[in-house]
């Protein structure tokens, strides 16, 4: 009988114990998250560089992301990828770090404007979204962005840069495969407390106008220490820049500031250059034409010393931007493709272009890549499939769109146009050492290095308009990589100057080392549309109907047994 009685007591309490300890989970899992990664990529697992720097985390951090709305299936997708990985940041940041999904069309707190009209102040343009539903198509604007907030200061995030406005899988994909890396790096810049150091190089031309507003306002003076410097009138480069920056020098380069950049090479200094070969400007031709020649900006030979060669022709790609065009002659201008205004593609071959999106560029060079022993050359930037070269000087006239380009002339693929150059570089003044550039260094107790002692990196880019930033109405700077005549228009496309200018700087100032979190990748795995729309309903069934029934005949068997074994004995 005290055996029975037990037995009916254990049976009893079973069913509350296990609905005490259902809710005991749950509330366990509320508090704590975590996952297995059984993905071959790893990719729900933090870098080790991400982890350490969560765990520095000291202040409250807030991220608001702008990826709430009924939006189609992808970006939705981007945006639980977006909170999930915000997630895992926060089990490692603890309660400093707080996010949020917000609706571009909600009011900010105690303001009357929308998130979307902040975003615009910052230069994030949306994407005017095309996406296919069972009606047709249908257009929407999406801001594809975060925010994050740390102390005074706001940084911007890009998480996805599409090529086109259509949807493509690939690319959110290949967005997700970086959030990481882009979130963490925002926090990156956030939580610095000293800035590297960039020099801006003005001696030669360079320009320091409203066409560099975005570049100096926007993107550099936000996240480094940004120095200016003559390099004709300064006895050296300092060797504290973390990088030399060198954007459309206009005059030629003499052989003692060509010596001091080569110096601040080989002590290990690292140079990025945007570089107008040829002498084209887009206001020359807006008079009729313009005749595209070569500036001899002396800087040749040291290109050629370094690995690279910035070749005397002008690029032409049916893959191109628009510009306005007067086809009647009765002044009424029509936008028309240029193809002397490419629009770059970029490979996943390295983290610098790794799911950067179309870079536009204008009068831009070819780039060939020459033999320097112990340099590693990778390729960055390059043309469709659908390009051309010709030779300079060239007469360039907007009368060449008033007929179609023949096609079968665009033939070459894959025209580079920037590089990175990796390793240690051989000075080009090894064997030609003057006693004036000998007792110039004595001077300031410097020694002529020939060679470097440890692996540097130069970037070199056959453009110099690519990092500036056009003007409309006058004197009203628009974000780098928009065009100022589809600014405002159906036909406005944010292109990715500002990613891969940005990439570049993170990649030759390396702070946090997360390169790791940058080499992430995502293998894409789609479902057959087609078997979709086939087997919809089947599925539907089999996800509704199934753990339905499955749960009816455990409690159905539950029952049975439980009378099978205790109602005979009671």
């Amino acid at each position: 009988m005290g055996m029975n009685l037990k037995k009916n007591i254990a049976g009893n309490y079973t069913l509350p114990l296990l609905f005490l300890a259902l809710v005991a989970v749950n509330i366990f899992a509320l508090q704590f998250h975590a996952r297995i990664d059984f993905t071959n990529e790893k990719r729900f697992t933090l870098s080790k560089a991400s982890t350490r720097l969560l765990q520095k985390v000291k202040e409250p951090i807030v991220v608001d992301v702008f990826l709430k709305g009924n939006y189609p299936s992808g970006f939705k997708r981007l945006a639980t990828s977006t909170t999930d990985l915000l997630q895992e940041f926060k089990e490692v940041a603890g309660a400093n770090l707080t996010f949020s999904l917000i609706s571009p069309t909600e009011t900010m707190p105690e303001t009357s404007m929308a998130y979307s009209d902040t975003l615009a102040g910052l230069g994030l343009i949306p994407i005017n979204l095309t996406s296919q539903v069972q009606e047709g198509q249908q257009q929407q604007l999406v801001y594809p962005y975060a925010l994050v907030h740390y102390q005074n200061k706001t940084i911007p995030v890009t998480l996805y840069q599409g090529k086109t406005p259509l949807i493509n899988f690939q690319e959110l994909s290949s967005a997700e495969a970086t959030l990481e890396y882009k979130l963490a790096s925002a926090i990156s810049q956030a939580m610095q407390t000293e800035k590297p150091i960039i020099g801006y190089a003005n001696g030669n031309g360079e320009p320091t106008d409203i066409r560099t507003y975005d570049l100096v306002q926007n993107t550099l003076v936000p996240n480094y220490q940004l120095f200016t410097i003559d390099i004709n009138t300064q006895p050296v480069v300092p060797p504290e820049f973390n990088v030399l920056l060198m954007v459309k020098p206009t005059k030629p380069f003499t052989e003692d500031a060509k010596f001091k950049l080569d110096q601040y090479v080989m002590n290990g200094g690292k140079l990025l250059f945007f570089i107008d070969r040829l002498e084209a400007e887009l206001d020359s031709l807006q008079k009729g034409e313009v005749v595209a020649y070569d500036r001899d900006l002396k800087l040749n030979d040291l290109f050629f010393k370094y690995g690279a060669r910035i070749n005397g022709d002008l690029l032409m790609d049916l893959q191109c931007d628009y510009l306005p065009f007067d086809v009647n002659g009765n002044g009424q201008f029509e936008l028309l493709p240029w193809n002397y205004f490419p629009v770059l593609e970029t490979q996943a071959n390295h983290s610098i272009t790794k799911n950067v999106g179309f870079v536009a560029a204008r009068f831009i060079n070819s780039i060939d890549t020459v033999e320097a022993v112990g340099i590693k050359k990778t390729v960055l930037l390059h043309s469709s499939a659908n390009a051309r070269t010709i030779a300079t000087p060239a007469l360039i006239s907007g009368k060449e769109n008033e007929t179609s380009p023949q096609s079968e002339k665009y033939t070459r693929a894959n025209i580079p146009v920037a590089l990175l150059l990796e390793g240690k570089f051989t000075s080009l003044f090894a064997n030609r050492l003057s006693s004036r550039m000998s007792d110039s260094l004595a001077k300031y107790d410097a020694t002529f290095l020939p060679r470097n002692t440890t692996d540097t990196k130069i970037i070199i880019a056959a453009d110099g308009d690519m990092v500036l930033n056009s003007v409309v109405r006058g004197a009203e700077p628009i974000p780098m990589g928009m065009n100022a005549y589809t600014y405002g228009s159906q036909r406005q496309f944010p292109f990715a100057n500002k990613d891969f200018l940005q990439n570049c700087l993170d990649y030759l100032v390396n702070q946090n080392d997360l390169s790791e979190a940058k080499a992430k990748d995502y293998v894409v795995r789609l479902l057959d549309t087609k078997k979709v729309a086939e087997q919809k309903t089947f599925w539907q069934l089999i996800n509704i109907v199934v753990p339905a029934f499955i749960i009816l005949i455990f409690g159905v068997g539950f029952q049975w047994w439980r009378k099978h074994k205790y109602g005979r004995k009671g």
